[in-house]
């Protein structure tokens, strides 16, 4: 289509402004649906991902459960809980098991820096803790073989807690008392605040309030409680070519047999998670399409509509260009332009109130918000080949019009 006709279309289409206008409602209102459900989707998709990266796409996590002190006591006759000793057996057996990681809670009665008291969580960890768990050091460093072997009191601290101990003093080299061992700062780790504490109904760490000691100096220098698991959390991170599932049941079945049967640890499969985020949020974007798949037709009827009564009121004006030489080609090419023209308009302006959809219900909702150029060009195409269909069969009906009785008409 050359330049003049288009512009015709155009100016033809302002003639009857607010036709025109109704009419790209419902391309604005299908389009705008579409982008705000694909962004939402997008930003979902993102976030869960950056949420189980804190537990490890190709982890496998056991926790130990909690029980009261009448509770352990009754578990103790049957199972020793959680342990180290589960750890190495898990390497040895679990398909694909390339490291495990330990981690113990450690009760906090003390925790004092340069400002004063504070709270927060602290755990024993091993080595290889960070890299399962994707932790980042700001300045400082993680944890070295040489500390662990010789049990040196060195810890590492959340950002916020950092905050908290010093301010802005520098932390690295300086004291902090916990329980009634000091230990000195050696890293700092990067921000991460996740923004929830949960994913699929699994607690996540605020690791920006956490500290981190060396496993074996945490056994050499604090106090346990005898009856607790040896182990809160052991992590096995798995090889690329393993499958989740298929070592996630081995684990099961590894712990019920090591533990003698006890329900005493919960399995974590961060990958099992994610699926059942995704699967559950393409339910909600097949829902969502529909509805917009649906305003966008309606939006398609609202072409044809206008269109065909485009086509009635303009019969003389047709008559008369077929009586000057005027093709049916010609005629056909006239009204897709005016189709066109409020096929693009629409799924413009469609864009724009998609953007303004998505960002509100993001802030109404808390969800988050992530852009795909590739889908909002399918969102705007689907729009202009709705438009052009359902303008296929005025632009016809135009054409097909017998010209004497045209120009008799009057329209």
């Amino acid at each position: 289509m050359n330049r003049s006709l288009m512009l015709e279309a155009v100016d033809e289409l302002l003639r009857r402004k607010l036709r025109t206008a109704l009419t790209l409602l419902g391309m604005v209102f299908g389009v705008g649906a579409i982008v705000a459900m694909l962004a939402v989707g997008e930003g979902s998709k993102r976030e869960a991902l950056r949420l189980v990266e804190q537990l490890g796409l190709r982890n496998i996590i056991v926790q130990g459960k909690a029980a009261s002190e009448d509770e352990l006591r009754e578990r103790r006759n049957r199972s020793l809980g959680l342990s180290a000793n589960d750890a190495e057996a898990a390497l040895a057996i679990v398909p694909g098991a390339s490291s495990v990681s330990l981690q113990r809670e450690i009760k906090v009665n003390e925790l004092r820096g340069a400002l004063g008291s504070v709270k927060a969580q602290a755990f024993a960890v091993s080595e290889n803790h960070a890299d399962h768990t994707s932790l980042t050091i700001a300045t400082g460093r993680w944890f070295s073989a040489a500390d662990s072997d010789t049990v040196a009191p060195v810890v590492v601290i959340g950002a916020r807690l950092k905050q908290q101990l010093f301010g802005e003093q520098e932390a690295i080299g300086a004291n902090i008392k916990l329980n009634h061992v000091w230990l000195q700062v050696v890293g700092v780790l990067q921000s991460r605040d996740l923004g929830k504490s949960q994913f699929e109904g699994v607690t996540l760490g605020i690791d920006d309030e956490r500290l981190y000691l060396p496993w074996e100096s945490a056994y050499a220098r604090l106090r346990f409680a005898p009856l607790e698991d040896q182990v809160s959390q052991l992590t096995i991170k798995l090889s690329e070519t393993a499958n989740p599932a298929l070592s996630a049941k081995v684990l099961a079945d590894l712990i019920k047999q090591r533990h003698n049967g006890v329900d005493d640890t919960t399995l974590v499969v961060p990958a099992g998670l994610y699926r059942q985020n995704q699967q559950t949020q393409k339910i909600f974007t097949l829902v969502m399409s529909s509805i917009a798949a649906v305003s966008l037709l309606v939006g398609g009827i609202g072409i044809m509509n206008i269109m065909l009564a485009n086509v009635l009121e303009r019969r003389r004006e047709i008559g008369l260009k077929r009586a000057i030489g005027a093709r049916k080609r010609d005629l056909i090419e006239q009204f897709l332009a005016e189709a066109l023209v409020i096929s693009v308009s629409g799924g413009l302006a469609g864009l724009l109130f998609g953007a303004v959809l998505a960002y509100s219900i993001a802030q109404f909702a808390g969800w988050q918000v992530a852009w795909s150029p590739l889908w909002l060009l399918m969102a705007v195409c689907a729009c202009i080949a709705v438009g052009i269909s359902f303008g296929v069969y005025p632009a016809r009906k135009a054409a097909e019009l017998d010209p004497i009785a045209a120009l008799r008409s009057d329209g």
